[in-house]
């Protein structure tokens, strides 16, 4: 079995080197929404996109998982940024990469039940078959890695439960799929366009919003004023839904792989490293906030909804 370590756990849910900006409201919009239905795989944008308790619906509902049960990444193998999940209907989902044939993967009632493990959870999901775990190996390991063996495509369980670390979440229980951790990760234009400022200056090219994999990315704040918000209120033109921020993202070099090559380069890490390191969370460099659903599971959120919060400066 591969050990994995998590990423460096933070001790606080706010980002304290990074000026704090006081005003009335936290007030944003949403500019991009995505899910990615195959975790580590590549995602699908959406102008709109259903919340569930869990997340945005289909967001890490399938993943691959190696011959021991373990989930597969980009960390391992970096070419999974190159396979492209369409979602065709709810029980039907339709994948592509550069140089194998197209394949399309149906969760039907009677696929064969088993646990995997993401993570440190160990959970219940379904097998999509031997046409998908042929076409998975294929791609993802034609040499045979013994340290991977043979490959699967699994769908999380509808009727398991997978619950995020209470001490983020608190005394309310929060659920997510094959996320990293947590139901929703949110970030911001400015966020990005500060590294980008950097990285240009430092003669490196730009890089867009899929390097760091959100659900939801929010136009109208300063750099980085997603850490500083507690609860997040979306006007659906509904019920409305609620969000809450726990957890910065700790980053693992995932961010360093362009997504349209699979190729790793150090430069986004290293700049990230030079102004992103947060001593008072272990040295972890952060970009982006983990949320948890509070209410509005059946709402639909939509680009151009607008997005409100407390400040909140712990």
């Amino acid at each position: 079995m591969r050990r994995r370590g998590r990423e460096a756990s933070p001790c606080l849910a706010v980002s304290p080197f990074e000026p704090k900006r006081m005003s009335d409201r936290f007030q944003a919009t949403i500019a991009q929404l995505w899910v990615y239905p195959i975790k580590s795989c590549a995602g699908v944008s959406l102008t709109q996109a259903e919340l569930t308790d869990d997340g945005l619906l289909f967001d890490r509902s399938w993943m691959v998982v190696d011959a021991h049960g373990d989930f597969v990444s980009q960390r391992e193998c970096p070419r999974m940024a190159l396979i492209q999940p369409t979602l065709i209907s709810t029980h039907q989902l339709a994948v592509r990469a550069s140089g194998m044939p197209d394949l399309s993967v149906e969760g039907a009632s009677a696929a064969q039940a088993l646990r995997v493990r993401v993570w440190d959870d160990e959970v219940a999901a379904h097998d999509m078959g031997e046409a998908a775990a042929d076409w998975f190996t294929q791609c993802l390991n034609p040499e045979g890695d013994p340290s991977l063996g043979r490959l699967r495509l699994v769908r999380f369980d509808p009727q398991g439960r997978r619950v995020s670390e209470r001490r983020w979440t608190g005394a309310r229980e929060a659920t997510t799929q094959f996320a990293d951790g947590f139901a929703v990760l949110v970030t911001s234009e400015a966020s990005l366009d500060g590294l980008n400022t950097r990285l240009t200056r430092a003669g490196q090219a730009a890089v867009d919003q899929r390097r760091f994999r959100p659900n939801i990315v929010l136009a109208g704040v300063a750099a980085h004023d997603e850490d500083r918000v507690g609860a997040l209120t979306v006007d659906t033109g509904a019920g409305g839904a609620t969000l809450e921020a726990v957890k910065p993202c700790g980053r693992c070099p995932i961010p360093n792989i362009d997504p349209d090559t699979a190729l790793a380069s150090p430069a986004v890490g290293d700049t990230l490293q030079s102004y992103r390191v947060d001593p008072q969370q272990k040295g972890a460099i952060t970009f982006g906030m983990n949320a948890v659903v509070r209410a509005g599971a059946g709402e639909v959120l939509r680009v151009g909804q607008g997005v409100q919060g407390d400040w909140r400066f712990d």
